[in-house]
């Protein structure tokens, strides 16, 4: 009943969620579906799963098909079973090996991804420090300018106090770099976190503090979070795990969305369909889907991305006020584009790259706008950098800098629409931009 429960609430929410968004004609909108899967890809010798693991891993490259972004853990031996036997996602990550040598983290998507990154835990204690745990993310085009980071993590398992203090530095850590590099972004974590809302010694709620709803807090418990309890009785453990208000598994997923990106969860399900023909578990922990419906902002819009994956990620979406006017646009060029800049009449200053080249820029009339912004991109040291840009305005102005290469494209903005910010990666230069659109007044 709990279940039927659950799911009939999260088809309210989106029949609520589908009617706000047809009052905004502008507004892009969808769904997609997620799981993340710790698949026990352990040597069979050392895995806790009660089925065969080449036999069950085949089945779970079948079984994961029908969602559309699939995180998965613990992805070690058995590999080549996950992505050859059935599999048909068009988008996926390499493996980085298997025990002792990989993290085990893949994820398998219907939709394209960029920027694909891998990071280490700087933290670890016993036998986990033996393979690279760590977390991934993947910025994930949802549509045309609208992505969505998608993280995958694998944090330190056991309850020991040293095995709890490194996998707080773990839950840390992660913050920390969704601090830097998805900064004003959409974000989708999802993966097996090892901690408990009620074990004392874990800190999840890290991410509630920065602003993420988790899907079982919001779809089990109506947002109610577990009491912490340094007693181990007090946890919500149930077994067998089924999606429930008194069910707290360590697969966890969380959500946040941004300025122009309305992210919201419409079903959280622990799967109980995941069995051999023999009824045996295809791993030792369960699949855990989660649906999401996302709308955009009626009054912003963005671009793709021109550029490479190097520097840090940037995005200006938060920081755009209402009714934005741009004064003035900016550049930092000499043979490359080092910065690019934009000047709100209401004080606000986007500036993205480095401090080198030569400072060149131009102050906007009253009534004139930003209306296309043209970039081409060529290799330095290997690297993908933006080699040239070159702005319009409604009024024919234009300010350029750089060396054009024949790699380029031109963002233009629709009619009655202009250029107000960027998102995009920039370290001492300009590595990869997009701009950021609103109406213009």
């Amino acid at each position: 009943m709990k279940k039927h429960y659950i799911r009939l609430q999260a088809a309210l929410v989106a029949a609520a969620i589908g009617m706000a968004s047809s009052a905004s004609a502008q507004a892009e909108s969808g769904s997609f579906s997620t799981l993340t899967y710790n698949v026990a890809g352990l040597p069979e010798l050392f895995s806790s799963a009660t089925s065969p693991r080449q036999a069950a891993t085949e089945q779970i490259s079948c079984y994961v098909n029908e969602f559309d972004m699939v995180n998965v853990q613990e992805d070690f031996n058995y590999h080549a079973a996950l992505y050859d036997s059935c599999n048909n996602h068009t988008y996926r990550t390499a493996t980085t090996g298997g025990m002792g040598i990989g993290s085990g983290l893949n994820t398998l998507s219907h939709y394209e991804y960029t920027d694909f990154t891998r990071e280490s835990w700087n933290d670890c204690n016993g036998v986990d420090c033996l393979t690279p745990k760590g977390f991934t993310m993947a910025r994930t085009r949802l549509a045309e300018g609208v992505y969505v980071d998608l993280y995958n993590l694998h944090t330190q398992a056991q309850i020991e106090e040293a095995d709890l203090s490194a996998r707080r530095g773990n839950i840390l850590q992660l913050v920390d770099y969704i601090n830097e590099h998805s900064a004003n972004n959409a974000v989708i974590i999802m993966g097996d976190t090892n901690t408990r809302y009620t074990r004392s010694g874990d800190n999840p709620r890290e991410l509630l503090d920065i602003g993420f709803n988790d899907a079982w807090l919001e779809l089990s418990r109506n947002g109610n979070i577990p009491q912490t309890s340094d007693d181990a009785a007090d946890a919500l453990t149930c077994d067998p795990k089924v999606t429930a208000y008194d069910c707290e598994i360590v697969d966890k997923v969380f959500y946040r969305s941004n300025n122009m990106i309305n992210l919201q969860a419409t079903l959280y399900d622990i799967r109980e369909d995941d069995e051999t023909t023999d009824g045996l578990k295809l791993s030792d922990h369960p699949p855990v889907q989660t649906n999401f419906y996302y709308s955009t902002n009626s009054a912003l819009k963005a671009s793709d991305f021109w550029g490479g994956p190097h520097g840090t990620g940037y995005s200006d979406v938060n920081g755009i006020p209402a009714n934005p006017v741009v004064s003035q646009v900016a550049l930092r060029s000499g043979s490359r584009v080092d910065q690019v800049s934009i000047t709100l009449s209401s004080g606000e200053e986007f500036v993205h790259g480095g401090t080198g080249g030569n400072a060149s820029s131009l102050n906007l009339n009253t009534g004139e706008y930003l209306v296309s912004l043209k970039v081409c991109s060529g290799q330095k040291n290997g690297h993908t950098r933006i080699f040239s840009a070159r702005f319009a305005t409604s009024s024919g102005n234009t300010l350029s800098g750089g060396t054009e290469t024949a790699d380029c494209t031109t963002f233009t903005a629709d009619s009655g629409w202009q250029i107000v910010g960027f998102h995009g990666r920039a370290g001492s230069e300009l590595d990869k931009v997009g701009v950021i659109y609103a109406p213009a007044e």
